[in-house]
């Protein structure tokens, strides 16, 4: 008999039946024939350092953190990478042998990844980009974009104080609007995005105006619940390049399973298809 131990992984959060994770990680198991278990599990706050430190202890090599616990971790973590404390979260954690919990942020490389690779024809420096909202996710979309070269960042949030904070953070190329003023963005804006819940199944409905949306810019939502929200309905009819949400929770993913299980997943339809069952 082998010793061999199986490596687990999953998601941690609370809720977390809602997750698609456990469908892309477990498609990717099976289609490469690897030996592996990724798992839901649903961990109160003050459970999470407990959990996590005994989980490599029953198998697991590491896990993807979600909503609440993605600012925590950082202080529970023994090592922490330079993006994951730009963005002050982390979503990918990784059990080392040496006993210490590596964490990384893998949002922003998904983010950028589902817009290079969703053929729309997006290049960063062809102008600003309007992002609506100012929360985690909006951390990770304003790190990537200026990083991979957006001149500047046009933010708008519902309480002005958290944009403001962000900007302070990120710096000049960072300009704050107004909520009321969030429609006058998009007439200036090469890229735009919504990192808001707004638009949501179940959740109110972004009420932006978006009249200004120039003809050809890139617009993409990270809600991929519906697929198309409004908000990419309007502007795909509005002559606009739209990218779904969906494939930045699939790339997002690619790094986690690369360090978990020694093979690095392509991102394909078969993936799509997996996740959206």
């Amino acid at each position: 008999m082998s010793s061999e131990r199986i490596p687990l992984a999953g998601v941690i959060g609370s809720p977390i039946a809602h997750s698609r994770s456990p469908k892309i990680h477990n498609h990717w198991l099976r289609t490469h024939g690897l030996k592996g278990h990724y798992i839901p599990m649903d961990v109160v706050a003050d459970d999470l350092e407990q959990v996590l430190r005994n989980l490599p202890k029953a198998g697991f090599v590491g896990v993807n953190i979600t909503i609440p616990h993605k600012e925590k971790v950082l202080e529970i973590a023994d090592l922490v990478t330079d993006r994951a404390t730009l963005i002050g979260a982390a979503n990918t954690l990784i059990f080392r042998k040496d006993g210490k919990i590596h964490a990384d942020n893998t949002d922003g490389y998904g983010f950028i990844k589902n817009l290079q690779s969703a053929g729309v024809d997006w290049d960063a420096r062809r102008g600003p980009a309007a992002v609506l909202g100012a929360g985690g996710a909006s951390r990770a979309v304003i790190a990537s974009l200026l990083d991979a070269g957006v001149p500047e960042i046009l933010l708008s949030n519902r309480t002005r104080v958290r944009a403001d904070a962000l900007a302070q953070e990120f710096g000049k190329r960072v300009r704050v609007f107004d909520w009321v003023q969030a429609g006058n963005m998009m007439d200036y804006a090469a890229t735009v995005v919504n990192t808001t819940s707004l638009g949501m199944i179940g959740n109110a409905p972004l009420r932006v105006p978006l009249d200004g949306l120039q003809k050809g810019a890139v617009v993409t939502d990270i809600v991929y619940a519906p697929l198309e929200t409004k908000l990419l309905e309007t502007a795909r009819e509005m002559g606009c390049h739209t990218v779904d949400g969906l494939g930045m929770l699939l790339h997002q993913a690619v790094p986690g399973f690369e360090r978990w299980f020694g093979l690095r997943p392509e991102v394909d339809s078969a993936t799509r298809a997996a996740a959206l069952r």
